[in-house]
């Protein structure tokens, strides 16, 4: 156990409703809570689940991988909590990120069953952009989203992401190879949202 002083605050990005911060080992029980009770509600839209998928083990492994990426700059993994009673709700990532003349990234994200149409996902993204756009400088964010998942692209377009155009058979999601529809929002556009917003 570290001793306090020599601690680091942790890294948090605050919405409105929604807290992103970045995922320790000690998440993991609520994690896998959350998860776990989900999972039927989750697996039509992400990859296959690993028969350890939910095991401590897995979650360690996925931790040291968040934080592999997190500094090589090309990936930040937080997990969503609710910022009144500070419970883990869901997460949220903004990976691929590219410097450069491409200054892009892509986001992904999954939510809670119970949580799920309540508004959180829409202020974790709106705070992300808002990171993404001002503090990470990136100039296009994209998202990918299978065409049956209504609440996916109603939350992407209410965050003012537009549509442009399929990806044929781009992820295997579930174990079957699925198209997508890519979703982008630029720079431009955000701060243009933000300032009717």
């Amino acid at each position: 156990m570290a001793l306090p002083f020599l601690r680091r605050p942790q890294f948090q990005i605050k919405g409105r409703r929604a807290l992103l911060r970045l995922p320790e080992f000690s998440d993991y029980h609520e994690w896998a809570t959350l998860r776990g009770e989900s999972r039927a509600f989750l697996e039509p839209w992400e990859p296959r689940w690993s028969p350890d998928e939910l095991e401590r083990s897995a979650w360690r492994h996925r931790v040291h991988r968040y934080r592999e990426e997190y500094a090589r700059g090309t990936a930040i993994a937080f997990l969503i909590f609710e910022l009144e009673k500070n419970r883990l709700i869901g997460g949220i990532t903004i990976g691929n990120i590219r410097h450069g003349v491409s200054q892009s990234a892509q986001i992904g994200y999954w939510m809670g069953e119970r949580y799920a149409g309540q508004g959180y996902m829409q202020d974790a993204i709106a705070a992300l952009l808002d990171y993404a756009f001002n503090t990470l400088r990136l100039h296009r964010v994209e998202a990918a989203c299978i065409p049956d998942n209504a609440r996916s692209i109603r939350v992407l377009e209410k965050a003012g992401f537009r549509r442009e155009g399929l990806l044929r058979s781009y992820l295997r999601i579930n174990g079957i190879w699925q198209n997508h529809f890519l979703y982008a929002l630029i720079a431009d556009e955000h701060r243009t949202s933000a300032r009717r917003g």
